[in-house]
């Protein structure tokens, strides 16, 4: 399954993060390595938060993720959930479609 977590900076988010970053992307490289953390970036124009794609078996692979992120346990993320996601279209979809709704070979 695909769970997405979304960080909402705010205000001075840009600054906040800043003394962390090397530090947070660290923690994101190795969530990639270990095969968790598919795609993950911030928002832009404004960069007030974040959005991370991760591939597990629960949501506890993406809570585990921000619990230990420097961004998050420094304050430069004001709040974070995870919500699943149901992935049915693309090369990495997490759930097979009905065959009605599948693309024809």
């Amino acid at each position: 399954m695909h769970y997405l977590l979304f960080y909402e900076g705010g205000d001075g988010y840009v600054e906040r993060r800043e003394p962390h970053r090397a530090a947070h992307l660290a923690h994101a490289r190795a969530a990639v390595a270990r095969g968790e953390l598919v795609l993950g970036g911030a928002y832009a124009n404004p960069i007030d938060g974040a959005l991370l794609l991760f591939s597990g078996d629960s949501p506890a692979v993406a809570e585990r993720f921000a619990e230990a992120d420097p961004y998050v346990q420094n304050g430069a993320v004001r709040r974070w959930w995870v919500r699943e996601w149901t992935t049915v279209v693309g090369p990495d979809a997490a759930v097979e479609l009905p065959p009605q709704f599948r693309e024809p070979a």
